[in-house]
């Protein structure tokens, strides 16, 4: 179930929902009731270990698309 950020329109509190798809539509105010409120684009956070575990990952070849480094065609001649 996704978390979204939400803004009264009523009372411009901002709060947090967990809310099914179903129920998107119908998310109210927490602080005053007012069902006038607007869905927020939210970012979030990557814990820094796991930028430095991903950049340590092999990743595709930007000349070829080769799935990993040291897989290019055209590092072995194959072209």
């Amino acid at each position: 179930m996704p978390l979204f950020e939400y803004r009264c329109s009523s009372c411009a509190q901002t709060f947090e929902e967990l809310v099914t798809a179903a129920e998107r539509d119908r998310v109210a105010c927490r602080h005053c009731g007012s069902p006038q409120v607007e869905r927020l684009l939210s970012t979030f956070a990557v814990p820094r270990d796991a930028v430095t575990l991903a950049s340590a990952e092999p990743g595709p070849c930007g000349a070829c698309g080769a799935p990993q480094r040291g897989a290019c065609a055209l590092e072995s001649g194959k072209w």
